[in-house]
């Protein structure tokens, strides 16, 4: 293999590829403060990073385009087109300041197989794409899968007016941006055909610290959890002086929204006692920093809330249980809490057919044959839900994700890869 000025890889060489791929999309999207990455869901940082993904897969003379959602398609014809085609997908956007490999672990995974299929000569009986995701990442408009619930007309006219994290424009208009069919997808269109697509297959790195703990490389995914989310809960209360206003009288937000968040840990704890499979974060909260003071008694607090479970019985129960802690504290605090649109995403089963493939393969390469479930959401759960023979492969990660200490190894990208390239072989 040989180098080219700017250290483009001339000719296929897995390792090489990859470790350039990866180095050109952590120097493309590095944050303006220069900490970790910032891919914006259909903004300059993930289109940056599909444009180079796009540039290699054309120099590897793959065929490249954009469906109606605007993500980058990747196509190695098979020998007959009017089968089911085989898909291989996974998101380049990231969370601000987030890790480099999120996501983007599976579009390269992704990309070596096709390359090294072409490079191999394997022509297959039936066509292979690799599907680069946008807007996989909830954290820019509060709304998760956005590019593949496109395909299966799972967008709706509330979901387009999402309104970005900055406060400056909506999700349509930035798809619409990208050449999205805005009003196809609008009136929830169906974009992809659940059944011309035989199988989704997902490489992702693990974002818990399980595989690091049990020295696992790499491992098969079981189930995605689902969750219920909302982006903005207001508690609304009266401000006051902090010295002039006994307890009796106050109307406390920040206590009252304390008393909350207590409340519900205790009963995530007494659930997961129970054996049931539940997670609970509330990941922002906030008083107004325009009014806020040492020595005024809170009248607003904002927070999000999200709780996630392979079980959507566990999901509505746990839901409607806080909606009820809201009410009691509510009235025994005088104060009120309003919530905005409540957003889901169903949890999904794997295919137990892939799952075995996939174990009984990671045997034959030498890798550990282990399950693990996904606490995290992937486009992966959209496909399964939509009656898409899925799976998912984990590759170890160190440091957990949504963060820049991601610290995937190459070694282990490249069995959980060569694994993939495999499954992917077998099932064409």
């Amino acid at each position: 293999m040989k180098l080219v000025a700017n250290n483009t890889p001339t000719a296929f060489d897995p390792r090489a590829t990859a470790d350039w791929l990866f180095g050109e999309l952590a120097r493309a999207t590095v944050d303006p403060g220069g900490v970790g990455v910032s891919r914006e869901s259909y903004g300059a940082g993930e289109q940056k990073a599909i444009e180079i993904v796009r540039r290699s897969a054309e120099k590897a003379g793959l065929e490249t385009g954009f469906d109606a959602a605007a993500n980058l398609v990747v196509t190695l014809p098979g020998r007959e087109a009017d089968k089911p085609f085989i898909a291989i997908g996974s998101h380049l956007d990231s969370v601000p300041q987030g890790g480099n490999y999120d996501g983007a672990a599976g579009v390269v995974a992704g990309l070596l197989t096709l390359m090294r299929m072409k490079t191999e000569r394997v022509v297959p009986p039936r066509t292979v794409k690799l599907i680069a995701m946008r807007g996989e990442e909830s954290a820019w408009y509060g709304k998760t899968c956005v590019g593949s619930h496109a395909l299966f007309g799972g967008l709706t006219e509330q979901d387009l007016m999402l309104t970005n994290r900055s406060g400056n424009g909506s999700l349509g208009e930035a798809m619409q941006a990208r050449g999205a069919d805005i009003a196809r997808i609008a009136r929830g269109e169906t974009l992809l055909d659940p059944a011309s697509v035989g199988a989704y297959l997902e490489l992702h790195i693990e974002q818990g610290p399980v595989m690091a703990a049990r020295g696992f490389p790499t491992a098969i995914v079981t189930g995605i959890r689902g969750n219920i989310r909302h982006r903005e809960v207001r508690c609304i209360g009266e401000a006051a002086h902090s010295g002039a206003v006994p307890r009796w009288l106050r109307r406390d937000a920040v206590f009252a929204v304390s008393e909350l968040i207590t409340h519900l840990d205790e009963h995530w704890e007494s659930l997961q006692q129970r054996g049931l499979d539940l997670v609970v974060t509330v990941g922002i909260i906030s008083t107004n920093p325009a009014e806020h003071a040492m020595s005024r008694v809170p009248g607003e607090v904002t927070f999000s809330f999200e709780v996630r479970s392979q079980s959507s019985d566990t999901l509505e129960a746990f839901y409607h249980l806080m909606r009820t802690e809201c009410r009691t504290i509510g009235n025994k605090r005088k104060v009120e809490f309003r919530f905005d649109r409540r957003l889901d995403t169903k949890p999904a089963r794997m295919d137990d057919a892939w799952v075995e493939r996939l174990l009984r393969l990671s045997k034959r390469l030498g890798l550990p044959a282990e399950t693990l479930p996904s606490g995290a959401g992937h486009d992966a759960a959209i496909f399964a839900n939509e009656g898409v023979p899925s799976a998912m492969i984990f590759v170890r990660n160190e440091h957990g994700s949504h963060n820049p200490r991601e610290a995937m190894a190459l070694d282990d990208f490249l069995k959980g890869a060569d694994l993939l390239y495999h499954a992917v072989v077998e099932a064409t």
